[in-house]
This record gives C-alpha cells, structure tokens and sequence, in this order.
C-alpha cells in the first residue's frame, strides 16, 4: 500500500485530512477512508500544511462540513473539489 496524503475518516466525510508535511497545488493525491481503507485519487487545487481540511466535493457557503462522519461546522465561502477549508472559510455553528 502506498503512504496516502489525505485521510478520510467516514463515507460521509466531505472533507479529509492532511497527513503529510504540506500539499502542493495541483497535485493528484492519495486518499484512504479509514473507515474501510479503500483508496481513491483527488487532484488538490491547493496548497495545505499537515492537519489542515481539502474539500472532497464542490463546498457552497452555508453548506456543512461533514468530518468523522458528523457536522464540525458550515461553509462561509464556496469551495471547489480540492481546495482548502480551514477558518478563513468555515465556521462552527455553535457560534
């Protein structure tokens, strides 16, 4: 098994996690959901440091953001498949 770059902890998730030092932009990536340890491949659109979010699906502002298989918050800002979402761009909603 190659060492993915992006960790995805439910079939849900519409985010997953940088597990290595930084992405680049405009690189395909590995991707593996925990939850099964299947594999897939995304193109990241953005540059990401280790822990940060990248968007599995096109994100609209107003959307929620599904990690770990549960709600972490909503969307302030669009983003396309492979862009980063950190909290430039989501919001809890408990605030």
């Amino acid at each position: 098994m190659n060492v993915p770059h992006l960790l995805i902890h439910h079939h849900k998730d519409n985010v997953g996690v940088v597990v290595t030092e930084e992405l680049t932009a405009n690189t395909e990536v590995l991707c593996v959901i925990t939850e099964d340890n299947s594999e897939f491949k995304l193109t990241v659109t953005a540059a990401a440091p280790l822990g940060h979010k990248i968007a599995l699906a096109d994100l609209r502002q107003g959307d929620t953001v599904i990690k770990y298989g549960e709600d972490i918050g909503k969307m302030t800002a669009d983003v396309t498949k492979g862009g980063y979402v950190h909290v430039h761009n989501l919001k809890t909603k408990r605030w």
